[in-house]
């Protein structure tokens, strides 16, 4: 694709955002039966899916913890997510957001209270426009509350980068492509702690802090569209 002049017009984005406005953002959580816990997250032309299986009993044992749960995550992309193709199966990059997403959920579990067992996240990637780590973290998030694994706080995420020396909020394809920056972060959003924060690209001090600014707002709008859908699920569960 060619590159365009200006990503940034009379103070809106191509999509016609201005730079701190998300994306469309809808999260549904309980749509799996057969998970103990699931949730889906649309963020624009993102589809993904979340889904949470345990606290279970640790397969190998010799696995194991003797004084806490084992959390693992796996991401992926499916095939048919990204304009070309993906081959399946795991790559580097889906092995290193599987990392970085256990890694931003940690913090929030109470791993303690289930020793020699095992919490299975899976997010799948069923359409992908740039910031699939970030709609997984927060997918995911929702689904361990959704199993009702015991929590300290939420668990939000998004990106925010440069484009036209601007700083933006939830970057698009085309905006991370062409942008000079894209760093996504997870936090806590009661909290204000942050589990999550990588750099591809560079800020300047200043622009680093009005970054992160803007990312915080970000989160408390994707903490209250992930508080409402848990509220959604249980509320027509009272109901039924």
């Amino acid at each position: 694709m060619k590159k365009p002049e200006k990503l940034i017009v009379d103070g809106k984005r191509l999509d016609g955002r201005t730079p701190d406005e998300l994306r469309p953002l809808k999260i549904e959580a309980g749509i799996l039966e057969r998970a103990d816990g699931s949730a889906s997250v649309e963020l624009g032309a993102n589809k993904v899916l979340a889904a949470v299986y345990g606290p279970r009993e640790m397969h190998p044992r010799h696995l194991q913890q003797p004084d806490t749960a084992v959390l693992r995550c796996r991401y992926n992309m499916a095939p048919f997510s990204v304009d070309e193709r993906k081959r399946p199966g795991p790559d580097r990059r889906s092995v290193e957001i599987s990392k970085v997403t256990r890694e931003a959920l940690e913090p929030v579990l109470f791993l303690e209270l289930y020793p020699r067992s095992a919490i299975d996240v899976f997010i799948e990637v069923l359409q992908a426009d740039a910031g699939t780590r970030t709609a997984g973290i927060t997918a995911a998030a929702v689904a361990l509350a959704d199993a009702g694994v015991p929590m300290r706080d939420m668990i939000s995420s998004v990106a925010v980068g440069k484009i036209d020396d601007t700083r933006v909020l939830d970057l698009t394809k085309d905006e991370d492509n062409w942008g000079t920056t894209d760093m996504p972060i997870a936090m806590m959003p009661r909290k204000k702690l942050i589990t999550l924060l990588q750099m591809d690209g560079h800020f300047a001090k200043e622009e680093f802090g009005q970054a992160l600014d803007l990312a915080f707002k970000g989160c408390e709008q994707i903490y209250g569209a992930q508080r409402q859908a848990l509220r959604d699920k249980y509320a027509i569960k009272k109901g039924e």
